[in-house]
């Protein structure tokens, strides 16, 4: 076991909660695009709300996920403060690039990349918890799948419960629901994503043997993740937010509150699995599964491609910087 100095391990977690920061500004859009481009908030507010709901998401969930990212990626006994740098380091390098190009990708699927890209560089792939992979692997392709789903089931539900309201009256029901269903995606993006660095932090405490009764989550961390994800958020990030809830197809309240609570019940259904999924992900296809209500064509299919496209690029991308930033480390060091 490599033992650090006190102030090097301060500083490798203040770089976890930079890319935890870095992840609530890259996901803003996740929780507010849709309440943003339905006019329902301005983007102060919104921001403001998605905020505060993904500060409070640790009084609503367990530490599942914190668990699966802190042991279920890679040996936690190969963790060590090289490893953890070489991750975040390729996960906030993968972020930044993909914010400045208003590319909408995973902030999870990047840490998950850098946690292989540099575990798999000290150790080798048998340091690769393939259990927690595969499971995380499969939620790439079924969280967007089952927020479509949910999303397109809402719509039709919906239409069915307010067959008889006029448009504006049933508008006027959806602007107040979206609010609540902004919360509740808030509430899941919290959950979910602010407990991946928890897990960093974690792991990064275990390797250096600061966790008495074994590998656990102390609260401090719990709460300075949710913290640090909170403001993160509340600086939004605006490129994505076009992106999210314009560009894809446009919304009406009752779609965007349709949208938003398909996502949230899917982020809740992961977080409660422990399963570390992509908020991106998960809103990307429930917003693409209420445009296909309308027709198949009020889905700008070329933005939708390129997101895939992200899907697929963002674990081996940040996986090869991650590895840079560990060798990096190794002939510096």
């Amino acid at each position: 076991m490599e033992l650090i100095a006190f102030p090097l391990l301060v500083a490798l977690i203040a770089v976890a909660l930079a890319f935890d920061f870095l992840n609530g500004l890259h996901d803003a859009a996740n929780s507010i695009a849709t309440v943003v481009s339905t006019r329902v908030l301005k983007p102060q507010y919104a921001v403001a709300w998605a905020a505060f709901f993904n500060f409070i998401a640790f009084l609503f969930f367990g530490l599942h996920v914190a668990d699966t990212v802190g042991r279920g990626i890679v040996e936690a006994a190969v963790v060590d403060p090289g490893v953890i740098f070489g991750a975040l380091m390729g996960a906030i390098s993968w972020n930044l690039i993909t914010w400045g190009l208003g590319i909408p990708s995973s902030s999870s699927h990047a840490l998950i990349g850098g946690l292989l890209g540099a575990g798999v560089s000290k150790a080798g792939l048998s340091s690769v918890v393939w259990s927690g992979v595969l499971k995380t692997t499969a939620a790439i392709f079924l969280s967007p799948a089952v927020g479509l789903v949910l999303a397109l089931l809402l719509v039709l539900v919906m239409a069915w419960l307010f067959v008889r309201f006029t448009p504006l009256r049933a508008d006027r029901w959806f602007r107040k629901l979206q609010l609540v269903s902004a919360a509740m995606y808030s509430l899941g993006h919290g959950g979910n994503d602010a407990q991946k660095t928890m897990g960093i932090i974690a792991v990064l405490l275990y390797s250096q043997g600061m966790l008495a009764g074994g590998f656990h989550v102390p609260f401090w961390v719990v709460i300075t993740c949710q913290a640090a994800m909170g403001l993160g958020t509340l600086f939004g990030g605006w490129r994505i937010v076009h992106t999210m809830g314009s560009k894809i197809t446009r919304l009406t309240p009752a779609q965007g509150f349709c949208a938003e609570t398909g996502g949230a019940i899917t982020l809740f259904t992961a977080t409660w699995l422990g399963v570390p999924v992509s908020t991106t992900h998960t809103i990307t296809g429930a917003i693409i599964g209420v445009g296909t209500s309308r027709r198949l064509s009020a889905v700008r299919w070329n933005i939708a491609s390129r997101i895939v496209f992200a899907w697929f690029v963002t674990i081996p991308a940040a996986g090869l910087i991650s590895a840079g930033f560990y060798l990096a480390t190794t002939l510096f060091g």
